[in-house]
């Protein structure tokens, strides 16, 4: 009998989590009509979203997987995102290709979608390095804009509510 337990629980622990799943990027709150702007393709694979066209608000994370400040600021985008108060979105900058990003977000349990920029393409506006974290209000508007690592859930949740006006 505890043989049976033991392999039911081995087998439990090692069955792909519910967070393996990649999140739509059909979630993306979007504005009618923008179709001109940086393009970025969804990391699911799905729609490609025009980056001007996102409304809020939301939280707007850029990292790649080989930023170790970004590996350490992603639970709190964890603990943001189950709350379930904000909408965040990735985006996944200087990846080799898509399937890298994928395994990271999968390591890491995001359950949030990603956009996928490959070649730097915003750079013109995220500017230079990672991770840079923007606060869109409803109107989609740059509310505030983190540069570096964010240090904790109490500063991020700090910085929803001063920024976006959404306790949590």
């Amino acid at each position: 009998m505890k043989r049976i337990l033991l392999v039911l629980a081995l087998l439990i622990a090692s069955a792909p989590s519910a967070s393996a799943q990649i999140a739509s990027c059909s979630a993306i709150a979007i504005k009618a009509g923008v179709v001109k702007g940086t393009t970025l393709p969804c990391i699911d694979g799905g729609k490609s979203v025009v980056m001007e066209s996102i409304k809020g608000p939301a939280v707007i994370n850029v990292w790649g997987s080989w930023c170790a400040p970004c590996i350490a600021e992603m639970p709190h985008f964890k603990a943001l995102a189950a709350t379930k108060k904000v909408s965040i979105i990735g985006i996944d900058v200087e990846e080799p290709n898509m399937a890298a990003g994928k395994k990271f977000m999968n390591a890491h349990g995001m359950s949030w979608p990603v956009l996928y920029d490959p070649d730097g393409r915003t750079k013109a506006a995220f500017g230079l390095g990672v991770p840079v974290t923007w606060f869109l209000s409803a109107k989609g508007v740059v509310v505030y804009k983190q540069i570096g690592i964010i240090s904790s859930d109490k500063a991020l949740f700090d910085e929803v509510k001063k920024y976006l006006g959404i306790k949590l």
